[in-house]
């Protein structure tokens, strides 16, 4: 079943809204990170990975993204509630990075979650919390969002019924999101490949 998001009437999407894709180190951060740049306006970053202490991989990801960003950017650590970040950024013309949605959907999905319980219950809240997210963009036309995920259903079945659902999960998100958008890109090798 495809789900279709409807938020703004015609058939060339959400005017304020771009969303970015592909592989791990594809460049996908780096084409909304220039996008952001060229539009001349002031840059909020919404960065949804959480620091860990015992995770230096992870550490390290967020330190090199980190120092990449300008110094006169604006820096979110919005690991849950994205639509409530969008709905208190100030109200003035800006552009937004959301780094990354395929994070926030884990952080999401991983939330107090028990190891007994199936992780496919968790699909009609997650997809609420896309839908919000949604909204709460299509409610700021002052701003430009350049939104970021991955691609993960491109590879092998994941062995673990958490995995499946995550990419499942994910999946169902991206769909949402390039519906949604006006501008959509694919970026591989580095070469990004608009879609929309």
């Amino acid at each position: 079943m495809f789900r279709v998001v409807d938020l703004v009437p015609g058939k060339n999407g959400q005017k304020n809204l771009t969303f970015i894709t592909g592989g791990a180190r594809s460049g996908k951060s780096r084409l909304a990170e220039r996008l952001a740049l060229e539009s001349g306006l002031p840059v909020h970053y919404l960065a949804t990975m959480q620091q860990w202490a015992d995770d230096d991989e992870g550490g390290g990801r967020i330190q090199r993204h980190q120092e990449r960003r300008p110094a006169d950017w604006t820096t979110h650590e919005v690991p849950f509630d994205l639509d409530k970040a969008v709905d208190t950024l100030p109200a003035e013309p800006a552009a937004v990075i959301i780094d990354c949605l395929s994070v926030y959907l884990s952080n999401l999905l991983l939330l107090d979650l028990d190891d007994r319980e199936n992780p496919y219950v968790r699909e009609p809240a997650i997809m609420e919390k896309i839908d919000l997210l949604l909204r709460s963009t299509a409610a700021r036309q002052e701003i430009d969002f350049y939104t970021v995920s991955n691609e993960v259903g491109w590879g092998i079945v994941p062995t673990s019924i958490l995995g499946r659902a995550y990419r499942d999960f994910l999946g169902l998100a991206n769909q949402s999101l390039a519906e949604a958008a006006s501008q959509v890109f694919c970026v591989l090798s580095g070469l990004p490949v608009r879609l929309k």
